[in-house]
């Protein structure tokens, strides 16, 4: 039953952390962004039950501090997201010579990218109450205040009404897109920070895996190509999910070809420098240079290019110890 205890006391903090947006601060909001910590945790280094305690204690909580419905939205786009990907990555069989084959990390990859999206979209659909009208008109509020802010609202470097609004409705129009990229990309980073922190204290129950290795199923471009149809064919809620897919998978291959370049540069002379190039440049085209990655990304699931083209031969499943 420890898994109560420790999933009580991360669900209490997890809320501490989300409660405290409401002092819309600089350091409230980082202190929010670091609600899904917790939950990861418990979940990897205890029990992933742990992590569904946590779910309800800091859903309540938020319940009973701010509303219920922000209770509510605590548990459907911080905690279950958390403990979900969690538990799929603890999930293991036993192979045909005894030893324990543990969930791909290129399959868990594509999981991140379909959560990312289905989460972003169920918080839109209940934050609207399912009016699609709100939903748009909370993307046009987001777009008129970016644009807002990298343009001008008068002088003659203004933008003139018809452009301004042509840019806004774009925006708007992608903001499913860019939303489930980046959350796509936040939990990525949340579940391998927190695997780390498990790790290091001897908690976590599967070996390390070689993430530069990882390569996502060739399904997972099906899906790409699917959302993109759907998110050019459908309008509504359909068509936004369509952009959330879009966008989380992009992220994801890009992710992929992000370690890919790890993956094919061990080993090799100046592979510092080379990294150190990419992550620069990654910061100064502010994210072009992750289109020609996810690119790259899609090529090596589809064609199995690091296997193909690679001197080193296909790796084993990633054992117990």
């Amino acid at each position: 039953m420890n898994f109560i205890a420790t999933g009580i006391g991360a669900g209490l903090v997890s809320a501490l952390l989300t409660a405290v947006v409401v002092k819309a601060t600089p350091l409230a909001a980082v202190l929010y962004l670091l609600a899904p910590i917790p939950v990861l945790i418990v979940s990897l280094g205890w029990d992933h039950r742990s992590g569904l305690v946590a779910a309800v204690v800091g859903g309540i909580a938020i319940a009973l501090i701010l509303s219920p419905l922000s209770g509510f939205g605590f548990a459907l786009i911080t905690a279950l997201p958390a403990w979900w990907l969690s538990y799929l990555a603890l999930l293991g069989r036993p192979g045909p010579d005894g030893t324990m084959e543990w969930y791909p990390v290129g399959r868990l990859l594509a999981w991140i990218a379909a959560t990312a999206a289905l989460t972003i979209i169920a918080a839109g659909v209940i934050s609207t109450g399912g009016d699609f009208s709100a939903f748009d008109q909370n993307s046009r509020a987001v777009s008129e205040a970016f644009v807002n802010s990298q343009f001008s609202t008068s002088g003659p470097d203004a933008l003139n009404a018809e452009t301004r609004e042509e840019l806004v409705s774009i925006i708007a129009r992608f903001t499913p897109f860019l939303s489930a990229q980046g959350f796509a990309t936040v939990l990525a980073i949340y579940l391998w920070a927190a695997a780390r922190i498990v790790h290091a204290s001897k908690r976590l129950p599967r070996p390390w895996p070689s993430v530069p290795e990882l390569v996502m199923p060739r399904a997972a471009g099906l899906i790409l190509v699917g959302a993109l149809v759907v998110a050019v064919t459908f309008d509504g809620f359909i068509g936004a999910l369509g952009m959330a897919l879009s966008g989380s998978f992009l992220m994801a291959f890009a992710l992929q070809g992000l370690a890919a370049i790890h993956d094919r540069t061990r080993g090799k002379s100046g592979r510092s420098f080379l990294l150190s190039a990419v992550y620069v440049l990654i910061f100064v085209t502010q994210g072009i240079l992750m289109v020609a990655l996810a690119l790259f990304g899609i090529a090596d699931s589809i064609f199995d290019l690091r296997r193909r083209f690679g001197s080193r031969p296909n790796q084993p499943p990633t054992l117990s110890t």
